[in-house]
């Protein structure tokens, strides 16, 4: 089995470019069903989750080609409306097939996804939505079964500004007939990037980015060619990752405006950002500040995937900082790991309680999820002596080869093992 091996204690130094955003490109790669031959999809990450989803378009019937960051899918020869049970065992993220396939075929047979262990996350809010466009729902054991002989145009108002309701929806509504209104929609950027992929294959999307977004429907989707958002929590993890260690860099190709709310509780930490287009540069020459609160909560608050990365940062700030989790409600299994390294928290419900600590040190320590393990190799790289980060197929899940990104940063990480296939992923 691979796991990480760290020695501590460099600071970062260099510059790195960022990769494309995994939460974009997933919901965008079931969305290329919609479209009426081929959608060329440019700088796709790498990843496991990514290689997974290319499974599930294969087997449903589509050519799907991923090579140097670009995926083509031809949906020419799509000939099944059914997602295999063991595919949905290992992606959380099949579930944006469920709307795709419903507004090709007229029907979906799927299964309950599979995740990381962070919480709960019922797909309630999909399968009302899918009723309101039209469609009849029938769960038979585990099987869950969509049928609708027409999709038609509704107004839906979600009772949680949930990411994947809302993207689920927006690709069911393209081909339904008349218009679609959801409101209290998520307001992420990945939604507003499934928006512009769609409207460049010809669909009529508005207002994504703001809690309403509407939908006229139109008969077909063309193809295409579209280019993938930066990922934003990538770059989140790499400017907490320079704070932790006391470095000094450069991030190309991000997007700064995605990450508002997490540039500024890194200021508050004392920690140096200049901005300057596509260009971050992060700098943290000293010990970083305590932040009295933090409060994870859906775009544009401080996002939930970035609360691990930052409880690091926290862990070696001067004072007491509280982190709030409000999305999820398993998402502290890295406090226990962080402990064994030498932080000082204390975790009460939903709030984690962070004393500071001079430094943090090595220790062997297990990735219980994708942001998680992320969270655990910055601790490996501020810590003193060396680290072993195990599970990190839940690390290849978001980042592609997170040690080789580090490695060009100055840091001395490796990873060692063998490879082996994982079975739960999100």
């Amino acid at each position: 089995m691979e796991k990480l091996v760290i020695e501590g204690g460099r600071p970062l130094s260099g510059t790195v470019r960022i990769q494309g955003a995994k939460n974009a490109a997933l919901p965008i790669l079931a969305a290329s069903l919609l479209v009426d031959g081929a959608a060329v999809i440019r700088n796709v990450p790498d990843l496991l989750d990514i290689h997974t989803m290319v499974s599930i378009l294969r087997e449903l019937g589509c050519r799907a080609d991923f090579e140097k960051e670009i995926v083509k899918v031809e949906t020419s020869s799509l000939d099944s409306c059914e997602i295999p049970e063991h595919l949905m065992n290992r992606m959380r993220s099949s579930i944006f097939l469920m709307g795709p396939l419903l507004a090709r075929f007229g029907e979906v047979h799927l299964y309950p996804p599979g995740g990381c262990a962070i919480g709960e996350r019922k797909i309630d809010l999909h399968l009302a939505g899918l009723k309101a466009l039209g469609a009849e729902i029938e769960e038979n054991g585990s099987k869950i079964s969509c049928r609708a002989a027409k999709l038609t145009g509704a107004d839906i108002a979600l009772d949680y500004p949930s990411v994947g309701a809302t993207e689920n929806l927006m690709m069911a509504a393209v081909l339904a007939q008349g218009r679609t209104t959801i409101t209290g929609a998520a307001r992420e950027p990945e939604i507003q990037d499934l928006q512009n992929f769609l409207n460049a294959m010809g669909a009529r999307i508005i207002g994504a980015g703001t809690d309403t977004i509407t939908i006229e429907g139109v008969r077909k989707l063309v193809p295409g060619t579209y280019t993938i958002i930066p990922d934003r929590i990538v770059t989140g993890t790499f400017l907490m990752a320079a704070a932790a260690t006391r470095g000094n860099i450069r991030l190309e190709g991000a997007m700064p405006g995605h990450l508002t709310s997490a540039v500024h509780v890194l200021r508050r930490a004392g920690i140096q950002i200049a901005v300057d287009h596509d260009i971050i540069e992060v700098s943290s020459p000293s010990r970083p500040k305590r932040v009295e609160r933090i409060v994870t909560a859906p775009h544009p608050s401080f996002p939930t995937d970035l609360q691990a990365q930052l409880m690091v940062l926290l862990s070696l700030a001067d004072g007491m900082s509280i982190v709030k989790e409000t999305v999820f409600e398993g998402r502290f299994k890295h406090v226990d790991e962080l402990c064994r390294m030498g932080a000082d928290i204390r975790v009460d419900a939903n709030c984690a309680f962070i004393r500071g600590v001079p430094r943090l040190y090595g220790a062997t320590v297990e990735a219980t999820d994708l942001r998680a393990g992320a969270a655990l190799v910055i601790a490996g790289l501020a810590a003193q002596g060396t680290t072993v980060v195990e599970q990190i197929h839940h690390i290849d899940r978001g980042y592609d080869r997170i040690e080789r990104m580090f490695s060009a940063l100055g840091a001395k990480i490796e990873r060692v093992g063998t490879a082996v296939q994982s079975t739960a992923t999100s």
